[in-house]
């Protein structure tokens, strides 16, 4: 895989600004999933240890947000699901692991843990996207600051997992284990959705994405014996705000992924766990003003913020040394 193409450049969606914009929109959007997804076992009265519904409730989510998105493709773009046998093949595996896969971790694992601990746990996307892009583009190669960097990154989610004092370390596979298992999923999937928007609608592949995999969730779920069934205004709001919450993170996410290199727009991972742990302590009451969550988030911060820098840096030299 080669450099950026003249599309990349002069596409909207390429411009910084822009991409600044949008990328910490879909960032904010997924922080608030942490709470909102914690406020929704409450909501629809699941216990703690009911994994089965919780799938359920997963994929009741990514069905509708699926749904909207198909739904939208036909308004807008009014044209038919016209892919050969090949391309809905890809999309239902990518269906099944990104949404599926990625989320059946990401829920018990949001379940066992804090939500401020949770969202600085899912920063690792972002170091996991900057691995992976070295193997696989040309143009997006690690560098020592860059590895620097994710050390950095890697330090603050191991502090994060200290209790308040700093002597004893904390962590629970189910818990931590799975939401980091989760953001590895999201960065390989990432990666293949990226492939697939260069020939497929991003709606289309965005939509029938969350659409298989919700489905996925939801069988799965019900197999297991779980139901989600206390709809009241409350808890039907809460599904609706994830519904929207993942139609449109997911949707400009991969627009945005479409038109710029990989690297260049995981480093706004960063603002995930920032998003994330802002919004749990005010709405889940959880503290935030710890010595260890405050240290966390600076380490992964200026970890992610070096692989930008970096990035960019090394741009500019790139492109002076061709004058």
């Amino acid at each position: 895989m080669h450099g950026e193409s003249a599309i990349e450049k002069k596409h909207p969606f390429s411009k910084p600004l822009f991409v600044t914009v949008v990328a910490s929109l879909c960032c904010l959007l997924w922080g608030s999933a942490f709470p909102s997804i914690k406020l929704g076992y409450i909501a629809f009265e699941i216990a703690p240890e009911d994994i089965a519904s919780k799938f359920v409730f997963a994929g009741y989510r990514f069905i509708l947000a699926g749904l909207l998105l198909l739904i939208l493709f036909r308004v807008f773009r009014k044209r038919k699901f016209e892919l050969s046998g090949r391309q809905w093949t890809s999309l239902a595996m990518l269906g099944v692991l990104q949404t599926g896969l990625q989320y059946m971790f990401f829920y018990i694992g949001v379940s066992n843990t804090t939500g401020v601990k949770g969202s600085i746990m899912n920063a690792t996307a972002t170091f996991f996207s900057v691995v992976l892009a070295h193997f696989l583009y040309q143009n997006d190669k690690l560098s020592k600051n860059k590895v620097f960097g994710c050390l950095l990154g890697f330090i603050g989610v191991i502090i994060v997992n200290f209790h308040s004092d700093l002597l004893t370390f904390s962590v629970s596979f189910t818990g931590e284990g799975f939401i980091i298992i989760a953001a590895l999923i999201f960065s390989i999937t990432a990666i293949y959705a990226k492939h697939l928007t260069g020939s497929i609608d991003v709606l289309i592949v965005t939509g029938f994405s969350l659409f298989v995999g919700g489905l996925a969730l939801a069988l799965l779920g019900v197999l297991l014996g779980g139901s989600v069934t206390h709809f009241t205004p409350g808890s039907t709001g809460n599904l609706l705000y994830l519904v929207v919450l993942s139609s449109a993170a997911f949707g400009l996410w991969n627009l945005l992924l479409k038109y710029n290199k990989v690297g260049r727009i995981s480093v706004f991972n960063f603002l995930i766990p920032v998003f994330g742990a802002l919004l749990s302590a005010l709405f889940l009451g959880e503290t935030i003003f710890e010595l260890k969550n405050l240290i966390a988030l600076l380490f992964v911060s200026v970890g992610i913020y070096m692989v930008n820098r970096v990035q960019r840096a090394t741009s500019v030299w790139n492109r002076a040394a061709q004058k």
